[in-house]
């Protein structure tokens, strides 16, 4: 891994852990003023439906284990196992992709309940 890539995988472990501080100021920093995403339950959702819909909503969250991942150039994608709060575990993977030193998009997998 070159040092782009490992400055973005390190980026990536910043944002998992900024999200289980809920912390939206760093993760809001991360982000492209252009940023979608995508879910299952969200078709290419812009920046601020992305903040409206899945901050105030997501469950609880007591830790994320980063179990794959990988950056290649503009690309990265990030397979985790989730731990809520209830004692509940799942699975998920997510690609992203990069523009310049942020976050433009991320397309999200959803996996099964692992608890």
């Amino acid at each position: 891994m070159d040092h782009r890539d490992e400055s973005r995988a390190q980026m990536l472990r910043a944002l998992y852990a900024a999200y289980l501080d809920r912390r939206k100021d760093i993760v809001g920093a991360m982000l492209t003023e252009n940023f979608t995403f995508s879910s299952p339950q969200d078709d290419h959702i812009d920046r601020a439906t992305y903040f409206e819909r899945c901050w105030p909503n997501e469950p609880q969250l007591n830790a994320f284990d980063i179990e794959f991942l990988a950056v290649r150039g503009d690309e990265a994608v990030v397979r985790y196992r989730a731990e809520m709060t209830d004692g509940k575990a799942f699975r998920n993977i997510e690609s992203f992709r990069f523009d310049g030193d942020r976050i433009a998009s991320v397309d999200v997998y959803f996996g099964r309940n692992t608890a």
